[in-house]
């Protein structure tokens, strides 16, 4: 079974599976394929079977806690859990940092979700995987070959590989979005303050997302409107009322208007991939076919907002780190180390240059939308890199991720088809600040008329042919 959360909820409830057949299920792929892919950093399987149980008994007896009950989700281990210890995948943070829930995982738990234990990341969200360093490393389940995707990676890949059918990520520069992308599912950045990020470890304090990543749009929406809403804990929280997300899922984009900026002016031949252009125009077509109209447009300061997020959060995470930076060096992994420190490198005039930067941004983007509704590019124009190729360096001209940060606007990422190889693509899908009922509904129509989302990686298939013949 290989359901998307919205698809169990409805079985749930319709008596056709049970919370503890989905739990179980998760665990079993996570028993046979999580040493290969690299999912878990901790799991919490004992107790997600009594929670599952918990979730039956109250099914039974006509109890419905939210539209999550019974269902088996993830956490990045950078968001705290009454569970157990926090490490950010580091071995510099102190494992008594952060006690409980995090608001957001309480928020979960309140409707109803089954905690399965602490997914993946890079060192503090940041860098890439160091094999010098005793975590597991992040492997892509459509190529065990190729990356799963940072700093999300085990959010990214245990959806994609259904050892949870939905989790947290977080999003300073990309990080829902990259994996999302690399690993076909779906996944948003809200705009900034629409989700509390308290009981999280921080990296940018300006530029810090967490937000939901799953199958499907539908199940993004779902979750996000359980994540969303004011928390006086954190004091970026937005008091902005909170949509609701699925009613404006209705499949139609009569009457919207969308600019498309592809970006590839900005991308060289290493930096895009020849069979994007196809998936763009296929993209495109499709949301013609809903109803929308696409028109061109050019995003202002693409560079100098993607260098604003990239340097920016740097100075904000040297902030944080310096201490352990100056007395533990060569504990941090070699990314992490080097990524946090450059902010040292940066003067302060520059830092405030770029904030002046970021609101010229919103400003100019403001203006973009009094033309168009939403706004689609690329989320990478590159798939994922192969594991003996996870240099930053090369990857960063194909991210089209960070701008977003600079400016807080909600973007979705959406599976947009296959390159040459197999391995998947994605478009990102953006609004106004405040707007992501446009952005789901958008993200939902395409994904009614499409399938691509609803593709399996060959590790998946295998299991399920596997099961269906045994």
């Amino acid at each position: 079974m290989y359901l998307s959360i919205t698809e169990a909820a409805a079985a749930l409830r319709a008596g056709e599976t049970t919370a503890s057949a989905l739990v179980d299920g998760c665990i079993d792929l996570a028993d046979r394929y999580d040493g290969d892919v690299g999912v878990f950093l901790t799991r919490y399987t004992e107790s997600a079977k009594e929670a599952a149980a918990h979730a039956d008994e109250k099914f039974a007896k006509g109890i419905d806690e939210g539209p999550l009950q019974g269902i088996p989700l993830g956490i990045k281990d950078i968001i705290t859990t009454a569970e157990g210890e926090t490490t950010a995948q580091s071995l510099v943070l102190d494992r008594s940092w952060g006690q409980g829930d995090a608001p957001v995982v309480a928020r979960l738990r309140a409707a109803g979700g089954v905690i399965m234990g602490k997914l993946t990341t890079m060192e503090y969200a940041i860098g890439m995987p160091d094999e010098t360093k005793p975590f597991p490393y992040p492997h892509n389940p459509w190529s065990l070959d190729h990356y799963a995707g940072g700093s999300s990676s085990g959010t990214g890949s245990g959806v994609a590989s259904g050892m949870v059918l939905g989790g947290l990520g977080t999003d300073t520069g990309g990080s829902i979005r990259w994996p999302s992308a690399v690993c076909g599912i779906s996944g948003i950045k809200a705009t900034f303050g629409r989700v509390p990020k308290s009981g999280c470890v921080p990296l940018g304090y300006s530029y810090d997302n967490i937000g939901p990543m799953a199958r499907t749009v539908e199940d993004c929406a779902l979750m996000l409107g359980v994540l969303a809403g004011h928390d006086a804990s954190d004091p970026c929280s937005s008091t902005e009322p909170v949509a609701d997300y699925l009613s404006g899922l209705t499949g139609s984009l009569d009457g919207v208007r969308i600019g498309l900026d592809t970006l590839e002016r900005f991308c060289d031949d290493e930096s895009w991939d020849p069979s994007l252009t196809a998936l763009i125009a296929d993209f495109v077509a499709t949301l013609e076919a809903a109803g929308a109209v696409v028109v061109p447009v050019e995003l202002p300061y693409y560079r100098e907002l993607t260098s604003a997020t990239f340097q920016g959060f740097s100075c904000e995470a040297y902030a944080y780190h310096r201490p352990d930076l100056q007395s533990r060096w060569d504990d941090f992994s070699a990314g992490a180390r080097m990524a946090v420190a450059a902010g040292a490198l940066i003067p302060a005039g520059d830092y405030v240059q770029m904030q002046r930067v970021r609101r010229a941004g919103q400003r100019l983007v403001a203006e973009l939308f009094t033309d168009v509704d939403l706004l689609l590019t690329p989320t990478t124009s590159r798939p994922a890199p192969r594991v003996e190729q996870t240099d930053l360096g090369p990857i960063m001209p194909t991210l089209h991720t960070p701008y977003w940060n600079a400016v807080g606007n909600p973007a979705l990422a959406v599976p947009a088809g296959f390159n040459a190889e197999g391995l998947p693509m994605s478009m990102q899908i953006v609004g106004p600040p405040f707007g992501e009922a446009e952005v789901l509904a958008a993200g939902y129509a395409y994904q009614q008329r499409t399938d691509f989302h609803r593709q399996l990686p060959p590790i998946v298939a295998a299991h399920l042919e596997g099961a269906t013949t045994a």
